[in-house]
């Protein structure tokens, strides 16, 4: 086993300093240190998080789908709908604290989640209403 002399170990400590020295001289506002300016996060991420973290009314007729991607919350206010499941499992129901599986009565006023991107959500019996957060997909 070749040893490392006391000069190589210096060169190595050396240039690992100059290097740290230099990445973290990154200018403020430069590409490698960007900022974002308060109308930038007023304009685009503001909307966003007020769109992910409210309801939005959704009317569905009779044979439509709702299918969720992850994580989109389904409450069911009026009408009557069925739950589109897949083999991995249902809807997860954190009011009750279950899961409901392909073909169920879907519940009203129970906050359902897809917990999963494959292709779950409801199927409108009746003509209804849900209240969805969330991305998702209508067809």
């Amino acid at each position: 086993m070749k040893k490392i002399t006391k000069r190589t170990l210096s060169c190595i400590l050396a240039l690992t300093f100059i290097i740290a020295v230099v990445v973290s001289a990154a200018e403020p506002g430069s590409a490698e240190d960007p900022l974002i300016s308060k109308s930038y996060v007023d304009t685009n991420i503001i909307p966003y998080v007020n769109q992910m973290s409210s309801f939005s009314i959704v009317n569905l007729k009779a044979g439509q789908m709702l299918i969720g991607h992850a994580g989109c919350e389904i409450i069911l206010r009026m009408g009557s709908a069925t739950v589109l499941a897949t083999e991995k499992g249902g809807l997860c129901d954190v009011t009750l604290g279950g899961d409901w599986p392909h073909g169920s009565a879907v519940p009203a006023n129970h906050n359902l989640i897809v917990p999963v991107a494959d292709g779950r959500g409801v199927q409108a019996n009746t003509d209804i209403i849900l209240m969805v957060k969330g991305t998702y997909s209508l067809y």
